[in-house]
């Protein structure tokens, strides 16, 4: 079972799920997520240009955050977008991990999340080390992003 004391209640609550089943399971359990990852807001699927590549991804993938104003929100709540192509579940999977894990966090706590949550979900015997980097990369951009708009 994964550790998940370091981590944020959201993104806990879904490595304690992906442990609770087998390996078979947990690759449906991916499939899930690849199939909620919402789409895009108008702002973004209009302006593609704003999205950020992801080239650690095998798949075309693209992240963007949006971090509130210190002013209105002193905990600087972050949201995270994310578009994978539907022809990629692995990676649409992770990108919808990583979207309801992580949005709505304040800066900080995104921040702190440990680089290693694609080990965490226990799908290195069913998935390929370079997927698993890819979710990696999502993951640094995404806290490249935050850091970046809180500076």
């Amino acid at each position: 079972m994964s550790r998940t004391d370091d981590l944020p209640p959201a993104l806990a609550g879904i490595v304690d799920d992906f442990a609770a089943l087998t390996e078979p399971d947990r690759l449906q359990l991916l499939l899930e997520f690849s199939r909620e990852l919402p789409e895009l807001p108008e702002r973004y699927a209009e302006h593609p240009e704003l999205l950020e590549p992801v080239p650690e991804c095998q798949s075309p993938v693209f992240v963007v955050t949006e971090v509130a104003d210190a002013s209105s929100d002193p905990g600087r709540a972050v949201r995270v977008f994310a578009t994978a192509p539907r022809e990629a579940p692995t990676t649409r999977g992770f990108a919808g991990i990583l979207r309801e894990g992580l949005d709505g966090l304040p800066a900080a706590e995104l921040l702190a999340v440990p680089d290693d949550i694609s080990d965490r979900l226990g799908l290195a015997r069913a998935v390929s080390p370079l997927r698993l980097r890819g979710m990696a990369g999502m993951l640094g951009r995404i806290k490249r992003q935050v850091r970046e708009r809180t500076a």
